[in-house]
């Protein structure tokens, strides 16, 4: 009886590459600020009076931020533990059946390349289930970040208000600042106003 050709067993799992972009913070409502610059122009934005804050500063310096970027790692690294357990077992069915083929009928051949295939495509399907777009681990980042952003973003508001300011920007955000004079930088107020300012140093 004919023998089988060995296929390669699958590629090593590793998260969706939208995990990295899910670290990203809202870019400050950047889109509020492109449609504002479109709609009244770029004189308008220089006429008014701006400054702008460090978001992922401002995150790092809330123990909060780093107890639920702890949780959020530490699930991470289970959920990755679990893929590559899964990924050792398709990988071990793959040896076991290249080594077992020659002893094979054509139909226990076929019953065992379904049993591969049929744990492919659920390792594939656990890995879009966690770290897929929408999956458990965006939802989770979602759970305990979100509302940490949205202090920041409430604050944020409060220090504009306050200051008059027209518009403020994020240097942790997309868009990108070549070039940033400290008397624009509302990061320490921001900080104060969350009760994280550094009492030797408060904002004037």
């Amino acid at each position: 009886m004919g023998t089988i050709p060995c296929r390669e067993p699958p590629n090593e799992a590793a998260p969706n590459s939208t995990l990295r972009s899910a670290n990203k913070y809202d870019s400050m409502r950047i889109l509020s600020l492109i449609i504002v610059l479109q709609s009244f122009g770029l004189n308008f934005a220089i006429a008014q009076k701006f400054g702008y804050i460090d978001s992922d500063f401002i995150l790092n310096k809330m123990p909060e931020y780093a107890k639920a970027q702890n949780e959020i790692d530490q699930l991470s690294s289970s959920w990755q533990k679990e893929i590559e357990e899964m990924q050792k077992k398709v990988e071990g069915l793959y040896s076991s059946f290249q080594a077992e083929q020659v002893l094979l009928t054509e139909a226990m051949k076929q019953e065992r390349l379904d049993d591969i295939k049929k744990k492919e495509t659920e390792l594939k399907d656990y890995q879009k289930k966690v770290f897929g777009f929408g999956g458990l681990f965006f939802l989770k980042k979602q759970e305990l970040i979100k509302p940490l952003q949205d202090k920041v973003f409430d604050a944020t508001g409060k220090i504009a208000k306050a200051n008059r300011l027209a518009i403020i920007f994020d240097k942790a955000g997309e868009l990108v600042m070549i070039y940033t004079d400290p008397r624009h930088d509302y990061t320490d107020f921001v900080l104060e106003e969350l009760g994280l300012g550094d009492p030797n140093d408060k904002a004037k």
